[in-house]
């Protein structure tokens, strides 16, 4: 058998291989949809008035994104609104979840929405598409019942999928802004027809381009770290700021300018359309504001180019745009069934939560993603009024979050920082209520998705906590149901066992004697502990051998012999690192062992006081999976 010789210089962490511009692109596939829809609301609100209301959502969705860069900053393993908010409270935590649950529901079901309205535009002449589009809602949950059997294999492909579509939408994005400059005019623009209080309202109505800013903040606990910071001190900074810097120049300015092409489009529709009239153009707009992204494109290539060039350049927008609207979905559906899962981890959901099914993905997460988005566009008449039932949830997300950042006195905010976030806060507050007073059916929709995450929380708590009395909750664990499996042999075929060796001791032995009862596979290891870790001139690092260390040769060679005799699979494992303790829990968990044995530490009382005793630092930072035994 072939030998395995690692060498292992650090503890086990959670991987950070998520580089800036990766982060930014899946930023992308969230925040930069908003403007596929976000621009033809804003004309069904407001008509040819509308451009300041598009320009103050373009200063509000700047002034998040400057937020969750603060956010991005403090919180290296992640700032959502479930981590930033626990700690202010448990409970708080998982009203901020649910919110944001409530928002990742209608983007699943508005982006698909949405793909469908991109796709299928244009071609409205063949009969079966014409049949989608006057049910469009049942082919929407159509596609989300297909992407539910997708992700049931698990998603494993989706933010690749997410990074590939990132590049061709800008450069539509840019293309569209370059054919539509030339025409740009403020001649149809027109004065607000009403009070500023109904300005507002129109204003509140249209927030669509915020979601984004929460995928970020929970990227940053895989994002590469900055130069110069370590695991034990990560710092994503730098890395974060350059995700989120080009993302929100690129959704704001973008929004602002194809904002401004769309209230420009009646100086080209005299051409490509023969109107003049502007109620006519003002009802074209209408019908076409749910892809007004491809109108624009079809109506300025057609000015610029030829009818042709119009018709083929729409269908380019439509193409792309309909896959990152579905790639948003998909997402949407990932990030539900990632945060069930992850409340459930934390024991504020249903242990039920936490099964897997045989491809690695929770089963009840992935009903729940898919379920909760169908009975939303079950009940959603048109896509008006499922864009009303996003901003109640994603704005209550993030003003939980940054309201909680306001308060927290643990983490190192300045005081600039807290009043950047209390003035947010403020404003998005101001912005909740106003949803929850002018959209019943928002108010209704997210009160709804709250009472049934908390009475499912609450329903939680008391079956971990409570029994036939009230005890407190190491009481209850003790007379649990199934305390009895955690009782049961663990007396099974096929296990691993390892034991770190540091000499020819009787752990050896005892180590032997567990894996022939177990008739498990024995893997012997030796961590060759050095401060510094250099090689020899011409010695290519980390091909260290156990052959070449005489003590570890002794021991090999002898466990090798015995485990022949006893007919016993025996693994030598080699390793050089400066942290002996770190290096044995990371080969623990890299090598999926069941059991880990340690022999008992034979280092003086004050070596341990200075150095740390091994058997301690592996025993506070093992995984739970694994077993520990300490021979002595």
């Amino acid at each position: 058998m072939a030998d395995i010789i690692l060498d292992a210089t650090s503890g086990v962490h959670r991987p950070r291989n998520l580089d800036w511009k990766r982060a930014a692109a899946l930023l992308y596939g969230d925040w930069g949809t908003s403007k596929a829809y976000v621009i033809g609301l804003a004309f069904v609100a407001a008509g040819f008035s509308s451009l300041p209301i598009i320009l103050a959502v373009c200063a509000l969705t700047g002034l998040v994104g400057i937020n969750y860069a603060v956010i991005c900053r403090h919180f290296p393993d992640g700032g959502g609104v479930y981590s930033a908010a626990r700690s202010q409270g448990r409970l708080l935590a998982v009203v901020g979840a649910l919110l944001l649950l409530a928002d990742l529901t209608v983007t699943a079901a508005l982006s698909g929405w949405s793909a469908l309205t991109y796709i299928t535009s244009g071609a409205e002449h063949v009969e079966w598409i014409k049949m989608l589009r006057d049910h469009i809602a049942f082919t929407t949950i159509g596609m989300l019942l297909i992407m539910g059997l997708i992700n049931y294999f698990g998603p494993k492909h989706s933010g690749s999928f997410a990074v590939a579509l990132a590049l061709p939408t800008a450069v539509i994005v840019i293309v569209l802004i370059a054919i539509s400059a030339p025409h740009f005019t403020t001649h149809f623009l027109e004065p607000r027809h009403k009070s500023l209080g109904a300005v507002w309202v129109q204003f509140v109505g249209v927030i669509l381009a915020l979601s984004g800013a929460e995928s970020i903040a929970n990227l940053t606990g895989v994002m590469k770290l900055d130069p110069g910071s370590t695991m034990e001190r990560p710092s994503v900074a730098r890395e974060s700021l350059k995700a989120i810097t080009p993302v929100a120049i690129e959704v704001v300015l973008g929004t602002a300018l194809l904002g401004w092409a769309m209230l420009s489009l009646p100086s080209v529709l005299s051409k490509t359309l023969h109107l003049t009239d502007r109620g006519e153009i003002a009802a074209v707009l209408g019908q076409r504001s749910e892809d007004m992204l491809r109108f624009i494109g079809e109506q300025f290539a057609t000015a610029t180019f030829s009818p042709v060039v119009g018709q083929i350049f729409g269908w380019m927008v439509g193409i792309v745009f309909f896959f990152l609207l579905l790639s948003a979905a998909n997402t949407a559906i990932v990030a539900m069934i990632g945060l069930l899962y992850m409340m459930s981890r934390d024991r504020e959901m249903p242990r039920q939560f936490r099964r897997l099914n045989r491809h690695g993905v929770p089963t009840y997460p992935l009903l729940i993603a898919i379920g909760l988005p169908t009975v939303v566009l079950l009940f959603a008449g048109k896509f008006t009024a499922l864009a009303g039932l996003y901003a109640i949830g994603v704005v209550g997300a993030i003003t939980v979050n940054v309201g909680s950042c306001a308060f927290n006195r643990t983490v190192g905010f300045t005081w600039y920082d807290r009043l950047l976030f209390g003035m947010t806060f403020c404003i998005l507050f101001f912005v909740e209520l106003t949803l929850a007073h002018t959209k019943l059916d928002a108010l209704q929709f997210v009160v709804a998705v709250l009472a049934g995450g908390l009475a499912l929380r609450a329903y939680t708590l008391k079956r971990q906590g409570l029994t036939t009395v009230t005890v407190t909750h190491k009481v209850a664990q003790m007379v649990a149901p199934d305390l009895e499996a955690t009782v049961q042999p663990r007396l099974q075929e096929g296990q691993k066992i390892m034991v770190a060796a540091r000499g020819i001791t009787p752990v050896l032995g005892f180590a032997l004697d567990e894996a022939q009862l177990r008739k498990a596979t024995l893997c012997v290891l030796y961590v060759k502990e050095v401060a510094v870790y250099y090689t020899a001139a011409g010695t290519p690092l980390g091909r260290a051998k156990w052959q070449d260390d005489p003590e570890a040769n002794a021991i090999m060679s002898l466990m090798l012999k015995l485990g022949t005799d006893r007919d016993l699979c025996v693994v030598p494992v080699y390793a050089v690192s400066p942290d002996a303790a770190a290096t044995i829990v990371d080969l623990s968990a890299t090598m999926g062992v069941d059991y880990l044995v340690i022999g008992a530490t034979q280092r003086t009382a004050l070596v341990n006081l200075l150095r740390g005793s091994v058997v301690t630092n592996v025993a506070q930072h093992l995984p739970d999976s694994i077993q520990l035994l300490i021979f002595g």
